[in-house]
């Protein structure tokens, strides 16, 4: 099967096993293969994804970037750092008090995609040598953007989750290209693509077998005014429902005012998602990028504790 370029699942219950083929599986004889006498029955699944669906893997998926930082499969995470890194003073400052906070991850913008081609557009292989003296300080692990394919190697090296955002969520070739890269990829939902969508970009990443996927809901454009986008929380239990990997919300995109970023994180935890990642600076009204939706460090920590609170509560009443 592998000689036809079709990836193998190899799947143990307790009482059956089960095979799975991913690729194109059209040319394959379901007579032919039922007469192998293991073979009970065969069945093809018709959900246009198949690595990130349940059908094959119906364990959660546990996306471990560094030892002391999980994510899925009852492992909650928070990533949090300012929307793009403006200077080594300012990163190392976030970080140390987000850290402080009980953050597991330190994201930040090194490249930065804008609307506007006169917006501030990150510092770029700079600004991810200041996030790198940032981790080297803390020991908080990296998440940051990545925006072309050319950068790849560089991230492979250096980052320790590689966020693909909204506008590359269907940027097909550099999907594929961090896929074989071997680092937990960050998949953030397209600003107009349905669920279907997210989980199909999820698999042109699994295809290449080496890159685990974290899933990110960051708001929807609709015609909704009063926020930047629409925070579709919903997304959280339906994907629960159709995928194994893990749900991230991102409520500081999703809302893009700093004072709904908290009542909406507190939420995505109520609805299960398996972590958040919240744009944090510590002089938001001086930002270069969206300061408007970035809470300050003392917001983020009573944000942190209130979380800490709800999770018990919500173990204790399960």
């Amino acid at each position: 099967m592998a000689a036809r370029g079709l990836m193998i699942q190899d799947i143990q219950g307790e009482s059956t096993r089960m095979v799975g083929l991913a690729g194109d599986t059209s040319m394959l004889s379901e007579e032919a293969i039922l007469r192998h006498e293991c073979v009970e029955r065969v069945m093809r699944v018709s959900e246009p994804y198949k690595l990130a669906g349940r059908r094959f893997h119906p364990q959660d998926t546990v996306v471990e970037a560094t030892e002391a930082a999980r994510i899925g499969g009852g492992h909650f995470a928070v990533m949090a750092g300012p929307c793009s890194v403006e200077s080594e003073e300012q990163i190392l400052s976030i970080a140390r008090d987000v850290k402080h906070s009980g953050a597991h991850f330190l994201r930040g913008g090194a490249f930065k995609p804008r609307s506007s081609p006169y917006a501030f557009q990150g510092l770029g292989l700079d600004g991810l040598e200041m996030m790198k003296i940032a981790r080297e300080k803390t020991g908080l692990p990296i998440v940051t953007e990545i925006m072309s394919q050319e950068y790849c190697e560089i991230f492979a090296r250096d980052v320790d989750v590689i966020q693909v955002g909204a506008r590359n969520m269907q940027n097909f070739p550099l999907l594929r290209e961090v896929g074989a890269l071997g680092k937990p990829v960050l998949l953030k939902r397209g600003l107009s693509c349905s669920i279907d969508e997210l989980l199909q970009a999820a698999d042109y990443v699994l295809v290449g077998g080496k890159s685990p996927v974290i899933l990110c809901e960051r708001g929807i454009r609709t015609f909704e005014t009063a926020t930047r986008n629409t925070l579709d929380l919903s997304a959280v239990p339906v994907l629960k429902k159709k995928s194994h990997l893990p749900v991230v919300i991102d409520p500081s995109h999703g809302t893009g005012h700093w004072d709904l970023v908290y009542p909406m994180a507190l939420a995505a935890v109520a609805a299960g998602a398996d972590g958040l990642i919240i744009e944090v600076h510590n002089q938001p009204e001086r930002a270069l990028c969206d300061g408007q939706q970035s809470i300050t460090p003392f917001l983020f920590d009573r944000l942190m504790r209130k979380i800490g609170q709800l999770r018990t509560v919500l173990a204790e009443n399960l």
